[in-house]
């Protein structure tokens, strides 16, 4: 057995949305882990700050794109090809959430949350193919970590009705793309979220903190550490015989709610 299990130093990451949220949290983690990672957002000044924070702890570059417009994706893709031919690690992190009740759910918050949290996910994983097998090998595939949620898994209180459904089906996504490029070399697995202090969550937390604690078994939210820390394992040695797993980091939440 090999002592670097979780060893993902000298790798390269991309993650996207990774300016703040659970997307900076993973983006930490893999530049302490020794990881050069890139970060993308749709603003050029959340990157450069993003960028800034990250290089404190190591190797880090931000690029500004909108990943919800296709020409957007395939403009950052060839960028990121041109400055890196191989790619170990892409965390499809990117999304937004809209609410509304059901007779008033409008049709462009079903469009734009798909595009964003389903579509984007999809093609740029594609226009990114050759760059993660390039990367992957036998022994330590390239890993695909896509960024689902526990709406995805159970069905929310909330009128999200689009943000739940793109989340179930970034994870029947993650399992499609799992086993068409496994003789790749490319693992593809999806972490599903539940509450973490992020400004997506900051209306429920404030609203309903107490009693969603009070129903998470764990009796807390997810910090930072729980996020990297899976985003790291699923990046390792440690994880090069897992394709297609969505794994619940909620506490137990989603066994309750």
């Amino acid at each position: 057995m090999r002592n670097d299990l979780f060893d993902v130093s000298g790798k390269v990451a991309l993650v996207t949305g990774g300016t703040r949220g659970i997307g900076l949290m993973i983006a930490k983690g893999l530049v302490k882990a020794g990881v050069k990672t890139y970060v993308v957002s749709r603003k050029a000044e959340a990157c450069a700050e993003a960028e800034a924070e990250l290089k404190q702890y190591g190797e880090a570059i931000g690029i500004a794109a909108d990943l919800s417009s296709m020409e957007q994706v395939n403009a950052f893709a060839e960028e990121f090809l041109r400055r890196e031919p191989k790619l170990h690690i892409l965390v499809n992190n990117a999304g937004a959430t809209w609410g509304a009740k059901f007779g008033e759910f409008p049709e462009n918050g079903w469009d734009k949350i798909m595009d964003i949290n389903l579509k984007s996910i999809f093609f740029l994983t594609q226009k990114l193919g050759t760059a993660l097998q390039s990367a992957g090998t036998d022994e330590d595939p390239a890993r695909v970590i896509n960024i689902g949620s526990i709406d995805g898994l159970t069905s929310p209180g909330y009128g999200n009705y689009s943000y739940s459904a793109s989340k179930a089906a970034v994870h029947h996504l993650t399992r499609h793309l799992a086993a068409h490029l496994a003789r790749a070399n490319i693992n593809v697995n999806a972490i599903a979220p539940g509450p973490f202090e992020t400004k997506m969550t900051e209306f429920m937390l404030k609203e309903n903190a107490d009693q969603i604690t009070e129903t998470i078994p764990r009796r807390r939210v997810g910090l930072a550490s729980d996020v990297a820390g899976t985003a790291i394992f699923l990046s390792s040695a440690a994880s090069a015989y897992i394709t297609g797993a969505i794994i619940p980091l909620d506490g137990g939440y989603s066994t309750t709610r």
